[in-house]
């Protein structure tokens, strides 16, 4: 009888990661690496020196066309009018009650060309939504089975990779790419984004020469430290950030002004649901979410209730993790407003205690970036 793990799908180097002794999961219908020699120092790896995940689970979609820029207006929050050739945007793509379809990065190739990445678990739920709002007669390919995705993060990837290209990795702003050749492979794409305020690069290569890449970036970072790293420690790496994570803290019931997406949200175009989330900012919402920092010992976990000094719920837990940089209990929810303000205090419920918590600014690291 079939496990589960044989009917998932495969990264092109799955066998890489099997072979390193990884803890294999079901993620997003893909076979994923969870863990290889411990959450804590895999996390700690990467803030200290450098880590190499492979998320090839990632979705890619190319949209081309005179029109293009009019579709990705239309669909997503942000305005990517404001975007020049080999600049990334973080947006997201609203859906017509007020929630978000998904988060999801647009990376401008050129003014007809764009290229947008999205998460694994919402191919093709994005890719419908998209294509149902292409009125324009946009191209659209959905890249996705095509391409795999390396995100060599850490204070260690800048020296890491640079001894695999001739491209100044320097030069590449935050929130910027440049395509070039890297490891003997032609057309990498080299992305400055990151999911783990640790800085670094994802670089971008059909599935044929992921191997080649893979085992290069190794060989290189091997002076470094480097250590591939799981999904575990890409999960409480993004939190500490208080990075949002789709299906966690956002998804189709939450709106992008409750969840202080507003930065992403502009109104300076008409898109999907602007009118209403236009309202919903001026007039203000009955929920927000917040970061909190436990006082008392426990460790928040997703679902756990949040509740108020005397004992009244509240509102809900996100994420939640014991962050290995601070070492103690971090998490996300959605309060009352009357509780999102920092240095409040509210209380989150682990195994019928209400333990005490205090809302606090994101990041929760110091490193933090926005953009």
């Amino acid at each position: 009888m079939e496990t589960i793990l044989e009917k998932m799908k495969n990264t092109a180097i799955t066998h890489k990661h099997i072979a390193l002794g990884a803890k294999m999961v079901p993620f997003a219908g893909y076979n994923m690496p969870v863990s290889y020699s411990g959450l804590n120092e895999e996390h700690l790896t990467v803030r200290k020196a450098v880590g190499i995940f492979d998320v090839s689970h990632m979705g890619e979609f190319l949209i081309r066309g005179e029109k293009a820029l009019d579709l990705i207006q239309l669909v997503t929050s942000n305005d990517a009018s404001k975007l020049i050739d080999k600049k990334i945007q973080y947006t997201c793509l609203p859906n017509d009650q007020g929630g978000i379809v998904d988060d999801l990065l647009v990376y401008r190739m050129n003014a007809n060309e764009y290229y947008l990445v999205v998460n694994a678990s919402n191919i093709e739920k994005d890719w419908n939504w998209i294509l149902k709002h292409n009125t324009f007669g946009v191209e659209m390919k959905n890249l996705s089975d095509e391409y795999s995705l390396f995100a060599v993060q850490g204070p260690k990837a800048t020296a890491t990779l640079q001894k695999l290209t001739p491209v100044d990795l320097s030069k590449i702003e935050y929130y910027a790419y440049d395509m070039g050749k890297m490891a003997g492979i032609n057309e990498v794409i080299i992305s400055n984004t990151g999911y783990t305020g640790a800085g670094g690069f994802e670089i971008y290569v059909l599935n044929k020469d992921a191997e080649k890449m893979w085992d290069a970036v190794m060989e290189a970072g091997k002076e470094f430290g480097i250590k591939p790293i799981g999904l575990g420690a890409r999960d409480t790496l993004r939190l500490e950030m208080g990075f949002c994570l789709y299906g966690n803290d956002i998804n189709d019931t939450t709106s992008p002004i409750e969840a202080g997406l507003g930065w992403i949200t502009k109104f300076t175009k008409e898109f999907v649901n602007s009118k209403n989330l236009k309202e919903q900012k001026e007039k203000g919402t009955s929920r927000k979410l917040v970061g909190f920092e436990m006082i008392d010992r426990g460790i928040p976990r997703h679902d756990y209730e949040i509740v108020d000094a005397q004992g009244n719920s509240i509102g809900k837990v996100t994420s939640g993790t014991q962050s290995p940089s601070l070492n103690k209990g971090i998490g996300m929810g959605y309060v009352k407003t009357a509780f999102a303000k920092p240095g409040s205090d509210i209380f989150i419920k682990i195994r019928d205690k209400n333990l005490n918590a205090k809302v606090v600014k994101i990041p929760f690291l110091p490193t933090g970036r926005q953009v």
